[in-house]
């Protein structure tokens, strides 16, 4: 425009202004509103959703009421340019982030219901946001003028050298996508690496894999090297698990007897103690004629992994106390050693000592009599 700046224009800039703040803060407490009904379902989506829009809405509302301020305002072509191309690239990376956030947080909340446990794959989670944000900032620079046909050659130059930079880290990368997505690791799982390493699977991510121990400690496993070890998955195909402890009780005893004494302890066990499977069905089974006992195993289920210490402690307790109870003894082992002469053999005679002379004493010649005390040496 060439017309000069009056008064009428600053105040329908300022009631444009006013308007997009007011609508931002009115948006602002109505999705809050919804943002509390959204907690009370079971879909976690609806509460990630309204989330992102109590952040969109508001900034949108804002960038609305200054959109037609400036369009009031007597700008030159040029300037009305610049900003119309300023507020357009500001929405579309509000946009932007606002979307990634949202499907970061779908992708999140899919894989916490496939894997029914508070932790996550943080890698897909990451991967869906670089790349939203990636495809946003590049329509922003489309939107401002700016061309992205030079930049997209010269990353794809520049991303070959990236990644012969970034063997290690890509391979991680890829190999933690192809854990993910064999579905061989999942969060929550409880794995044993042949190397000692176990524990439960916390996190996953682009880098590393996060395991806690039984003792509550992390250890950070590179994916790379999860990938390539053998490894055993106590949460596939389920994770209730058999657990075997090997007992063994006298020859006199009568197995019948031990049998049907131990069979009473295992559905004690698996009823009162919890992480024990209600449903189990006991067995034992006899293997072994051993040096002083007979050895047989007791088979036991467990719930998951970390329940079988429990498990054990309680039915080897029960199981002591009841053989007590009922005289089955659990004998300790034992080896006796006889030694025994053939009578054909001759005796080997027993070599009678030798006197060792001593040696001669030396002569010692007496000293004389000390003086008495008192008395002189020199006789008067």
């Amino acid at each position: 425009m060439n017309r000069s700046l009056v008064l009428h224009d600053w105040v329908v800039a300022s009631i444009a202004m006013i308007v997009g703040i007011a609508a931002a803060l009115l948006l602002r407490l109505v999705l809050t509103w919804l943002g509390k009904h959204a907690r009370r379902t079971r879909w976690s989506g609806d509460d990630i959703i309204v989330d992102a829009l109590r952040t969109i809405a508001p900034w949108a509302a804002v960038l609305a009421g200054t959109a037609v301020a400036a369009s009031a305002l007597p700008l030159t072509a040029r300037v009305a340019g610049i900003v119309n191309h300023t507020l357009t690239a500001l929405f579309v990376l509000i946009v932007t982030f606002t979307a990634a956030r949202v499907v970061a947080g779908l992708v999140q909340s899919l894989a916490q219901s496939r894997t029914g446990v508070a932790g996550s794959a943080t890698i897909f989670v990451n991967i869906t946001r670089v790349v939203v944000v990636a495809m946003g900032v590049l329509v922003a620079l489309e939107t401002v003028g700016i061309s992205i046909a030079p930049l997209l050659t010269a990353l794809g130059v520049g991303g070959l050298a990236v990644a012969l930079a970034l063997q290690d880290t890509l391979a991680n990368l890829f190999a933690g996508v192809h854990i993910l997505a064999s579905k061989t690791v999942q969060p929550g799982d409880c794995i044993r690496l042949s190397t000692g390493e176990e524990g439960y699977v916390v996190d996953i991510n682009w880098r590393n894999t996060v395991v806690r121990n039984l003792s509550n400690n992390l250890v950070i496993i590179p994916n790379g090297r999860l990938a390539r070890t053998n490894m055993t998955n106590y949460a596939r195909p389920e994770a209730e698990l058999t657990v075997l402890v090997q007992v063994g009780v006298g020859y006199d005893s009568d197995l019948e007897h031990v049998e049907r004494v131990t069979l009473e302890v295992i559905d004690g066990v698996m009823a009162d103690i919890a992480g024990a499977v209600p449903g189990h069905e006991a067995a034992i089974r006899f293997h072994t004629f051993a040096d002083s006992r007979i050895n047989f195993t007791v088979i036991l289920g467990v719930g998951e992994f970390s329940d079988q210490y429990r498990i054990k402690h309680e039915f080897i307790k029960r199981l002591h106390r009841r053989y007590r109870e009922e005289g089955i003894s659990i004998p300790a082992p034992a080896r006796t050693v006889s030694l025994q002469r053939d009578p054909a053999e001759p005796p080997v005679p027993t070599p009678t000592p030798t006197p060792v002379p001593m040696p001669p004493v030396p002569y010692q010649r007496e000293a004389p009599p000390s003086p008495l005390p008192g008395r002189s040496g020199k006789r008067s």
